[in-house]
Parts: structure tokens; sequence; C-alpha cells
């Protein structure tokens, strides 16, 4: 089976915010960090029992891998459920069903007593932490968070393997046009690269996490996920600072989205088929023509 370069992860057990700054923040290179929530109270108490405890009669919305179609916006929910019934699912059965950007101060603060924001040197934004839900075999699309935060990832409850990816891979990944994602149909654990030839030259970082590993993603990582058990995670964000990447981060928020849904809405299923279509030709034609220029 033919399968995307990758390298593993530096990984360390403990880290000084002075150690974490010089050789991980400047730079910005990930890291996975052990040992950095084992004085959490959420360390010993974060499972989907506990999670499912607090629930209540919340109802959330909930996604899947299926491609949004024709006029619908890019993201919108499968379905939705309580909150309880699916952590349910998640302990009993594999799903694709996945939860996303769980604002935990505003849906269920009590957690905040539980994690703490650790001192290395992020300029974290403390008023949105986030927690993302998904079952044992769902994937995340390849992906990088509009808001071009750098990312402190922490799992909980059970396994899950990452494939990161930095900003200057993002011309061998097939990324859709006035997107954050690459190309839907693609499967990144087992590409078609002859349906997709630039993906050769890809080369990622992968992670393999367990219960309490921080992974730290630096701004515009491209992210693929999957769930190797039910459980989930919490990010914590600080957003970026240069007038460079402010700018950019404006942009997509204000322009790209927007401008993507009203293509979306005016022209349907025609301007997702046209724009993806013409991305996947340009790129392998590049392709073709280096890899012809160096033979």
């Amino acid at each position: 089976m033919e399968q995307i370069k990758t390298i593993p992860i530096t990984r360390v057990k403990n880290i000084s915010k002075e150690e974490f700054v010089k050789n991980f923040y400047k730079p910005q290179r990930p890291v996975l960090i052990e040992e950095l929530t084992r004085d959490w109270p959420a360390y010993e108490k974060w499972d989907i029992d506990y999670i499912q405890s607090l629930a209540g009669e919340q109802v959330v919305p909930l996604y899947n891998n299926e491609p949004t179609k024709g006029r619908k916006k890019s993201v919108v929910p499968a379905k939705k459920m309580k909150l309880y019934d699916y952590l349910e699912i998640l302990k009993s059965q594999p799903t694709d069903l996945r939860m996303f950007f769980y604002n935990v101060l505003q849906k269920m603060p009590e957690l905040t007593r539980d994690f703490s924001y650790p001192d290395i040197g992020l300029p974290f934004f403390k008023k949105l932490p986030v927690m993302f839900f998904g079952g044992k075999g769902s994937k995340v699309l390849a992906h990088y968070d509009m808001d071009l935060a750098d990312l402190l990832h922490v799992h909980f409850h059970g396994h899950k393997r990452v494939i990161l990816f930095a900003p200057e891979q993002a011309k061998h990944l097939y990324k859709v046009p006035f997107t954050v994602h690459n190309l839907e149909v693609i499967d990144m654990d087992n590409p078609d690269f002859n349906k997709y030839p630039a993906l050769q030259l890809a080369e990622g970082i992968s992670v393999n996490m367990k219960h309490g590993d921080a992974l730290y993603m630096p701004s515009g990582y491209w992210h693929y996920i999957t769930y190797l058990d039910g459980g989930f995670s919490i990010t914590l964000r600080a957003f970026p600072r240069t007038v460079k990447k402010l700018g950019k981060l404006f942009s997509n928020l204000l322009f790209m989205r927007n401008f993507e849904n009203l293509m979306r809405f005016t022209m349907g299923q025609q301007w997702v088929d046209y724009k993806e279509k013409r991305m996947v030709r340009r790129l392998n034609e590049s392709y073709w023509r280096s890899a012809h220029d160096k033979g």
C-alpha cells in the first residue's frame, strides 16, 4: 500500500518555557509534550463518562465526512443529537460522527477548573478553549485552521493519530480554492498517486497521541486526524500577532469564507465542480512538467 511520506514528531517529557520558545515556538516547529498535563485535574478525571455526567439536556450539532453538495454552505451539520446520547455512541461503537469547536466557557464552564494554561511562552487567548469529539475510526479532513492560531491540542480518553504538514506543503496537498482543506475525495491513508501524483511530493510529520498528550501545532500547520478510539481533545489557542498573519486571518474570516458561501449559493454544485477540477488539472500538469524537466 502506497502512503504519503512522513517522519516521526519530536517528543519530549517536559519542557521549560525557555526551551519551548527557543526550539519550537520561534522556529515554528511542532512538538509532542508527554507530561505537560499530569498536574491537571483533567488528567485523572476526564473521560467520556465524566463529560457525559455533565451533559444534561444539551443538544449539539454533529458532522460527518460527507462532502457538502450544491447550494449548502461549506460547513453544515449532518444531524443534531443530545450530547449525552452522542457520548453513549462513542463509548459503544464506531461512528463517523464528530463534534468540533465545542465552546467550553459557554457550554460546560465547570470544566475550566480542571485545566490550566501552561506557562511555556504561548500568548494564549483564554476566552476560547474548545473541544473536539470523535468516534472510533472517524477521520478529520486534512486542513489548517482559518484563524491561523498556534494550537496546543491535548487529547483524552483513548488514542488518535495525527499527520501534520507545514504550510509550505499545501502546494502538494490538493488544497481546494477558497477553503482551508484539501480535496475531500482523497484518501490520505491510501492515496491514489495516479490520480493525484503531487501527493508523492508531500512530506508529513506523524504523531500518535494517548491520554494527556499535548501536541503543539504552529500557525498554519495542516492536520489530518484519525480517531483510533472514541475520544475527545481540548485545544488552547494563541492568535497570531504579526501584521502579515493578522491580515491573512481577517482575509480568511471576512472574505474567503463569505465568498465561498456566496458562490455556492448562486452557482451550486457547478461552482464546486469547476474549481476542484481546475485545481486538480493545474496541479497535475505542474507535477508532470516538473518531472519531465528533471528527467
